[in-house]
């Protein structure tokens, strides 16, 4: 797929803000991909921005509903399908796609390096973009 600056910014919608353990993210969404856009905290006018498939996030969001405890990893290497989820980041995206758009949390209680992900298992129909 060929990528250009005018139809990836063209009719954003904003989702919300996740607050990692060193970043802080913000989820943005188009007709067919969210965006996972973070700010640098110790750079000036710097960040970086992953490409998240809608299709997959709803698809991974179904598979997960309802589970506690999740960790980026966990759902890399439980994926049967490497098109879903073909890498660890690709699965954290993901999961801050989730959290951005309300259908999780980033569990607070564990102090560990990783973060932990609880997926809501129902959550209020909102209208899509």
């Amino acid at each position: 797929m060929k990528l250009s600056v005018e139809s990836l910014t063209t009719g954003l919608h904003f989702h919300g803000e996740v607050e990692g353990k060193r970043q802080h993210y913000y989820v943005l969404s188009s007709a067919r991909q969210y965006f996972v856009m973070s700010v640098s905290a110790s750079k000036r006018d710097a960040g970086n921005f992953n490409l998240v498939s809608r299709s997959a996030v709803d698809r991974l969001y179904r598979r997960l509903r309802g589970r506690l405890g999740l960790t980026a990893k966990m759902v890399f290497t439980r994926s049967k399908n490497r098109r879903l989820v073909p890498s660890h980041l690709a699965a954290l995206n993901m999961l801050y796609v989730l959290v951005g758009t309300g259908r999780a949390s980033i569990d607070g209680r564990h102090r560990s390096r990783e973060l932990f992900f609880n997926v809501k298992s129902s959550v209020a129909v909102t209208a899509r973009v």
